[in-house]
C-alpha cells in the first residue's frame, strides 16, 4: 500500500512533467489530459460524437480549425484522453511529407505504427494477434468476416497463416502486412501452401491503391469483436495537403471522406481533423478546389466535394475568453506549485498582467506565466516575461507532387 509521503512524490512528478511539457511549447498527452477546461462547447460536441459511436449509432468524422498555436493539437490531446479513458483504441497522426494524404495504403501504415491500445503507454497491435489461437472464437469469426465481408478475401489468407505457421520468418511477414507493409500475392501464396499444404484462391488479387479500405475495416471489427468501445482517429496538421500539386490534393480530399464521411464498413469509428483556420481562404477558395473537383472528376466528385463542404464548416477555435484563460492561468499555477514544491501567493490580475507579453496565442500566454512563476519561486519577485509569438501556416511554397505520381504508382 502507498504511503502518503510516495503519492504525493507520485505526483510532484507527474506536476514536474506537466510544467516542462508546458515550457516547451511542445503538445502533450499528459498536458491534454489535465487542460481540458477551455473550450467547453467544444469539448461537449466532441464528448457527445465519441458516445454516440460508442453507442453504435455509426461511425462519423468531425473537422476543428484553428490559428497557429491556438490549441488544435491541445484539444486533440484531450480526446486522446477522453477516448481511452472510456476503452477505446486511439490512433495519433500528423500529416506531413512522409505521410501523404493522397497515399492510403502509407497512411493506414502510420496510423497502425501510431495505433494505442486502451491501457497501453506505447503504440502496437501485434499483441492483439499473439493472444490468439487458429481455432479460437474470434479467429474463426475474424477469418469469417475477411472472407465473405470485405472487397478482397486477402485478410483470409493472412490472418489464417500467420495463426498457422510456427516459423518466425513468417509470422514476422504476415504481421507487418497486417501492420501496413503488405507483402507482394506471390510471397503469401507460397506461405500459405507451405503451411497448409494448399493453394491460395483469391476472389481478386488485392492491389494496395484499390482496397487499403479493406485493413481499415477489418481492423474496425475487430477492436470491436475484443470488447473495445471503438476507435478513435485523430488526424493533425490536415492543412498540410495545401502543399500538394491540384491533382494529389483532389486525391488527398477522396482519402479523407474515408474519415470525415466513413462508409457504414467502419465500425465503431469517430475522426476528429484539425487544419489551419485560413485553409479556406488560402486553398479552398484561392486554389479554386471546388471548381477542380467539377472539372477533373465530374461524375465521381460528390464525396470529395463533402470534405470541402466540412472544411468550410470546420468547428472553428475561437480565442479564449477571458474567464476561459483565467482557469488555464489558475490551473498552470496550481501546477507550478505542486511541482517545485511552493504555494504561490498571487492574485488572478497580476497572473494575467504577466501572460500579456505572450500575445494572443494560447501557448505563448501559457509559457510566459509558467517564466512568470519561475522567478516568483527563485527570485521572489518578476520582473518583465520574455516569450513572444513565433511562427505561422503557410500555404506559399510551390505545389509539390506525390512520389505516386512522379513514379506511376505501384499496385502490388
Amino acid at each position: 500500500m502507498n504511503t502518503d509521503n510516495e503519492m504525493k512524490t507520485a505526483y510532484d512528478q507527474e506536476a514536474r512533467h506537466i510544467i516542462e511539457a508546458l515550457r516547451s511549447g511542445v503538445p502533450s498527452r499528459a498536458v491534454g489530459r489535465y487542460f481540458s477546461e477551455a473550450r467547453p462547447a467544444v469539448i461537449k460536441q466532441i464528448s457527445d460524437a465519441i458516445e454516440e459511436v460508442r453507442e453504435d449509432r455509426g461511425s462519423r468524422g468531425i473537422v476543428i480549425a484553428g490559428r497557429y498555436g491556438e490549441g488544435k493539437t491541445h484539444l486533440l490531446n484531450t480526446t486522446f484522453s477522453m477516448a481511452q479513458d472510456a476503452n477505446m483504441v486511439v490512433s495519433f497522426l500528423p500529416l506531413s511529407k512522409e505521410t501523404p494524404m493522397n497515399q492510403m495504403y502509407v497512411i493506414y501504415q502510420k496510423i497502425m505504427s501510431n495505433t494505442f491500445l486502451p491501457g497501453h503507454l506505447q503504440p502496437g497491435i501485434s499483441r492483439i494477434f499473439e493472444e490468439m489461437s487458429l481455432n479460437s472464437p474470434v479467429a474463426g469469426e475474424m477469418m469469417a468476416y475477411a472472407a465473405k465481408e470485405l472487397e478482397t478475401d486477402k485478410l483470409y489468407y493472412v490472418l489464417r497463416a500467420y495463426l498457422g505457421t510456427e516459423d518466425d520468418e513468417e509470422k514476422y511477414q504476415l504481421m507487418s502486412d497486417i501492420e501496413g507493409d503488405f507483402i507482394g500475392n506471390p510471397v503469401l501464396r507460397k506461405i500459405y501452401r507451405r503451411v497448409f499444404n494448399t493453394p491460395v484462391k483469391f476472389n481478386q488479387n488485392f492491389k494496395k491503391t484499390v482496397h487499403v479500405m479493406d485493413y481499415f475495416c477489418f481492423m474496425s471489427h475487430l477492436f470491436s469483436r475484443l470488447g473495445f468501445d471503438g476507435w478513435v482517429i485523430l488526424l493533425d496538421e490536415v492543412e498540410l495537403i495545401g502543399r500538394l500539386g491540384k491533382k494529389t490534393r483532389l486525391k488527398a480530399y477522396f482519402n479523407l471522406a474515408e474519415f470525415v464521411k466513413p462508409e457504414k464498413k467502419l465500425e465503431k469509428v469517430f475522426s476528429l481533423l484539425a487544419l489551419s483556420a485560413s485553409y479556406v481562404d488560402e486553398v479552398i477558395d484561392s486554389k479554386h478546389d471546388y471548381e477542380a473537383l467539377e472539372e477533373v472528376f465530374p461524375e465521381s466528385g460528390a464525396r470529395a466535394k463533402e470534405v470541402l463542404d466540412a472544411m468550410v464548416k470546420a468547428v472553428q477555435l475561437l480565442p479564449l475568453t477571458t474567464e476561459e484563460i483565467e482557469k488555464v492561468m489558475m490551473s498552470v499555477q496550481d501546477f507550478h506549485g505542486k511541482a517545485y514544491n511552493w504555494s504561490p501567493d498571487v492574485t488572478t490580475e497580476s497572473v494575467m498582467r504577466a501572460t500579456r507579453s505572450g500575445g494572443y496565442l494560447l501557448r505563448t500566454r501559457i509559457r510566459a506565466v509558467i517564466e512568470f512563476f519561475d522567478q516568483l519561486y527563485q527570485y521572489k519577485k518578476a520582473g518583465k516575461t520574455t516569450i513572444n509569438e513565433l511562427g505561422r501556416e503557410t500555404f506559399d511554397a510551390e505545389e509539390v507532387p506525390s512520389l505516386e505520381d512522379v513514379l506511376g504508382g505501384n499496385d502490388d
